[in-house]
């Protein structure tokens, strides 16, 4: 489609940071909606500093909750939004189990909120944030666009009561474009070092947890299990470098006029890494060795999944091409400069870019 202005729900957020940057550097204009409950505005000035040049965009943004659908719908509008990538939402999957009721009314409600907005306002073109965990326990590997869906966690299956709502508002009203796109492991950070990954807490994935045993923030890495059916024992994920994975998502929406109804497709790089070849190189890129401890496995975890992503690439004409050790090297150098991720910079109320 033709470049115009993009909404990014959630656009604070790690992924959603890493996008404005790579959109605005296409020459989208970007608009923001975040409530910044589990980001920091911090992220959206150092996006603003990043994405210069000649042919960058401009940036906006407006502290709002998905939730509120009049104020969506007043976005929408005066911003003269062209379509919207909807990141915004919770992605804890042991939180979800305990919060179930929190997961699906931010989750499932919030994107039901977004689509009357967009549907308030005639904007029909989406690209959703979903998840590779719609894959459930694969049957096979590598998974393809046309494996089973299914979840173990509430987490997974809001994504799959997303993904079923778009279909279903697919089916209703030809005039939408709507694409998931199901994202495997993204891991790294931009490569200036000013953009990575913030959690709240002690990090749920792997790669965030590394850097900071390797910062100091905890003793070692707990490795869980190293009995399974894989070269070394350890779990294989497809991990996908975020700035990868951004660059997804600017081919998602200039590709989008050529893809009515629904479409889902696959956003990995087709290759599987073992926990113990991510420690191996993000030592590497710490030039020391990071400690782990092999400990019990936990309950749920797959022995090996990884994404084929052959449909991206005819889709969309996207494929990722940066290597682990690139992925490591990139987080490490956020991690190392920024210690106590945003927070050093203070987390006020944003002020936004003239």
């Amino acid at each position: 489609m033709t470049r115009g202005t993009v909404l990014l729900t959630g656009g604070a957020g790690y992924i959603g940071s890493h996008t404005a940057v790579e959109l605005l550097g296409a020459g989208w204009d970007v608009v923001v909606v975040d409530d910044f409950s589990n980001s920091s505005p911090v992220a959206l000035e150092r996006v603003a500093q990043v994405a210069t040049g000649p042919s960058a965009g401009h940036l906006r943004w407006h502290r709002l909750d998905i939730a509120d659908t009049a104020g969506l719908t007043s976005v929408l509008a005066d911003e003269a939004v062209d379509a919207v990538v909807h990141f915004a939402g919770l992605k804890a999957v042991g939180e979800s189990v305990a919060q179930p009721l929190r997961y699906y009314t931010v989750n499932v409600a919030g994107s039901a909120s977004l689509l009357r907005a967009m549907d308030a306002t005639g904007v029909r073109r989406l690209v959703f944030s979903s998840s590779c965990t719609v894959y459930g326990d694969p049957e096979r590997v590598p998974i393809d666009e046309t494996a089973a869906r299914g979840a173990s966690n509430p987490y997974g299956r809001t994504k799959l009561v997303v993904e079923d709502m778009l279909m279903d508002l697919a089916a209703a009203d030809d005039g939408w474009q709507l694409l998931a796109l199901r994202y495997f492991n993204p891991v790294g950070a931009h490569a200036s070092g000013r953009l990575g990954e913030d959690p709240e807490g002690i990090p749920n994935n792997l790669m965030p947890y590394i850097m900071q045993v390797a910062a100091g923030r905890h003793p070692f890495v707990r490795v869980f299990g190293d009995d399974y059916p894989t070269p070394d024992g350890t779990g294989i994920r497809d991990y996908i470098h975020v700035v990868d994975l951004a660059l997804g998502h600017v081919a998602a929406l200039e590709s989008s006029d050529d893809l009515p109804g629904f479409t889902a497709v696959n956003l990995g790089t087709g290759r599987g890494s073992s926990v113990l070849e991510v420690i191996a190189a993000a030592s590497r890129a710490v030039g020391r060795d990071v400690p782990y401890q092999v400990v019990e496995r936990r309950p749920g975890d797959v022995a090996a999944t990884w994404a084929e992503p052959a449909l991206a690439e005819k889709l969309l004409g996207w494929r990722a091409t940066r290597t682990l050790d690139e992925m490591a090297a990139d987080h490490w150098r956020w991690q190392s400069r920024n210690p106590q991720g945003y927070a050093g910079e203070g987390a006020g109320p944003p002020t936004p870019p003239a």
